[in-house]
């Protein structure tokens, strides 16, 4: 049975008791001459038996009506607090005419609501400090795997393919002039293979174990880098850089979009020059690295080159273009043009 139904059986039950109060009140004191004067005296047209029955229920529907919808409204809008996702839903908008009881459990509902809000979200920030914590700690893991593989390719394969390097010069050094042509081209072969797996190994140990600017400038950090290269390859290394200053973050993608492209280079372009600029030119930084290698073909390596994608995506973080022009057997040009936006409004 419905509220509504309940309060209208209430409303009529009442009715009845106080139409039967009222009748007795007015019989004792206005006695009838017979029992049927209530059948033969009319109100309205309507026998007075007929009239009060009809009165109790229109009055008791009535307030009965009144009082279920009262209810239902009422519980409606507790129904409606409960369920509600919504953490601006007060009780207040919904409780004026309401009972003193239902606007206490209303405020009851509301503050268990606002304490299991409160729980959830100590639960979400306890889960995403376990995810942060459990990145950080991968990450560091990965680090140190990084640097052990470094420190162990340096320590071996490195220092043999040095070895094989010095006992192969040693042996075209005592060859005579007039030795076998086929061999000495066999020779020559395998000298620059192990030249280029040297290379190759470089180029892996910058990507395992990359160095860090830290807190040195990126002039600094990029003339540390290439002071150190040139006296580990052949190639004839030259650099211009400006002074000026930048942000940490900038600078940081600038030093890592240089380094891959320095291992970029001596895995693959087999130059004999690199040149690296540092420039800064009305509000732009730029940074330009040249090679005189074989080149490459530029938009199909940008769909299968990780080291390609990862310069554009550090070039865009710091909102930046990257620029790539490659001519088979006349090098390579990588330009990255940075706005210095931020340091202009810092001044302001």
């Amino acid at each position: 049975m419905s509220i509504i139904q309940r309060q209208i059986l209430w409303g009529m039950s009442i009715a009845l008791i106080l139409l039967l109060f009222t009748s007795g009140a007015f019989l004792l004191v206005f006695p009838l001459d017979s029992w049927n004067d209530i059948w033969e005296k009319q109100v309205l047209d309507i026998p007075f038996v007929l009239f009060l029955v009809s009165a109790d229920v229109a009055i008791g529907l009535f307030f009965g009506v009144m009082s279920g919808y009262s209810w239902r409204k009422q519980f409606n809008a507790l129904d409606g607090i409960i369920h509600s996702g919504d953490k601006n839903k007060e009780l207040e908008r919904e409780s004026s005419g309401f009972y003193e009881e239902i606007h206490s459990l209303g405020a009851k509902i509301t503050n268990v609501q606002n304490k299991l809000k409160e729980q959830i979200r100590l639960s979400q920030k306890l889960v995403t400090e376990q995810a942060e914590d459990q990145h950080t700690r991968v990450q560091a893991v990965i680090a140190d795997e990084r640097n052990r593989l470094a420190r162990e390719l340096h320590d071996s394969v490195s220092q043999q393919l040095f070895a094989a390097s010095m006992l192969l010069s040693a042996i075209n050094e005592r060859r005579q002039p007039e030795g076998d042509p086929i061999e000495s081209k066999q020779l020559k072969l395998v000298e620059e293979t192990i030249h280029q797996s040297q290379l190759e190994m470089r180029a892996l140990l910058l990507h395992l174990r990359p160095a860090a600017l830290k807190d040195k400038t990126l002039k600094e950090g990029i003339m540390e880098l290439l002071s150190e290269l040139v006296h580990k390859v052949e190639m004839k290394i030259t650099w211009k850089l400006e002074e000026f200053s930048l942000d940490k973050g900038i600078e940081d993608h600038l030093f890592r979009i240089l380094q891959e492209s320095v291992s970029n280079t001596l895995r693959h372009a087999k130059a004999s020059k690199f040149d690296v600029q540092l420039l800064h030119r009305e509000q732009y930084i730029i940074l330009r690295v040249m090679d005189d290698g074989i080149g490459f073909d530029v938009e199909e390596s940008k769909t299968g080159s990780y080291g390609l994608q990862n310069m554009q995506e550090r070039a865009a973080e710091i909102g930046g273009q990257l620029k790539i022009v490659s001519l088979q057997q006349k090098g390579t040009r990588l330009e990255v043009k940075v706005p210095m936006i931020l340091d202009v409004e810092a001044k302001a």
